[in-house]
């Protein structure tokens, strides 16, 4: 009989059944990205309850990308309250590439805040409330849901910068509008520098975990989220957060998640996992493409969907975990 827990094992034959894909490219519109191996693969789950199970790569540091936006949008909710955030960002989905330069007819704001222009407005209302201490904040908030402390890749961040032509004009038109405060730079500064922060498989792991978790992180213990900014967040994901594959995304997962394109997937089963993988072979819409299919199969053997009528009260799982 195995001592191998059934979820370690569940983990190490999705990596090895994913390892040979070869579909998908590194982005290279950001110069710095391009140079990941794109053979890099790992994967981790981690439950809410603290343990940890990965197979490949899970430790291979990337940067967090797009990952850090649900982050920063719970961030901003606690900074101002969710009536003047939903002033400035909305929630809905836009059907459009995150780096898509248009708002909503009338409003004027960003669509939601899963997409550049949207999470480039709550990085300039973080700049408004902490002025240059705001990457400090961010950098604070995101190590307390990854348990550790992180920093900036800063050959990253500076190849964003030198490069990020579209964002600024994605800025400069919110601020035309006023849903940004004139400090335009240093808001897309800090933008550019979430976007650099350096993680891996494990952190987003445990990122989703403590989201799970109702906002308190399942090893450490500290709350780091508060329960409604954790429910706001949550949501975003779930119906903004695979860019414009959202909706097949909810279609054939049905679990909240969020990608970036270094390669990183995270999701959320709530009160029960998170799970990450990190794969920097991108699809067209800028999602890696083993992390989908790994997320997939996960869900699918798992009966993850929230809207899964066979998981009831996720019993299957819970009969896995209690192992």
């Amino acid at each position: 009989m195995s001592s191998t827990h059934p979820l370690q094992e569940i983990v190490e034959d999705l990596h090895a059944r994913h390892a040979g894909r070869g579909d998908g490219e590194v982005a290279t519109y950001i110069p710095e990205l391009g140079k990941a191996d794109p053979e890099a693969f790992g994967i981790c789950v981690a439950t809410a309850d603290g343990r940890v199970f990965q197979a490949g790569d899970a430790e291979r540091p990337f940067t967090i990308q797009s990952i850090s936006k649900p982050f920063t949008y719970g961030i901003a909710l606690e900074a101002w309250g969710r009536e003047k955030v939903a002033q400035h960002v909305g929630v809905e989905p836009s059907g459009d590439a995150f780096n898509s330069i248009e708002l909503e007819p009338g409003s004027h704001r960003p669509y939601n805040p899963m997409i550049n222009a949207g999470a480039i407005t709550v990085a300039a209302l973080l700049h408004r409330r902490y002025g240059a201490e705001a990457l400090d904040v961010v950098l604070d908030r995101l190590g307390a849901a990854a348990g550790r402390t992180l920093s900036v890749d800063e050959a990253v961040y500076a190849s964003e910068s030198r490069t990020g032509h579209r964002n600024r004009a994605i800025v400069h038109l919110l601020l035309n509008f006023g849903m940004v405060h004139e400090a335009v730079e240093p808001a897309l500064e800090l933008y550019f520098k979430q976007c650099s922060i350096l993680v891996t498989a494990r952190d987003l792991a445990l990122m989703a975990a403590t989201l799970c978790n109702l906002g308190r992180h399942p090893q450490t213990g500290r709350e780091v989220f508060a329960l409604d900014s954790v429910k706001d967040m949550l949501s975003i994901m779930l119906t903004c957060g695979m860019y414009d594959y959202s909706g097949a995304w909810a279609y054939r997962v049905g679990v909240p998640a969020k990608s970036g394109v270094a390669g990183g997937v995270m999701a959320v089963v709530n009160r029960q996992m998170g799970i990450a993988c990190y794969s920097p072979r991108l699809d067209r819409r800028g999602n890696s493409v083993r992390g989908i299919e790994v997320c997939t199969d996960l869900a699918n053997e798992l009966r993850l969907h929230v809207f899964d009528c066979m998981n009831v009260g996720s019993s299957y799982l819970k009969a896995i975990l209690a192992n």
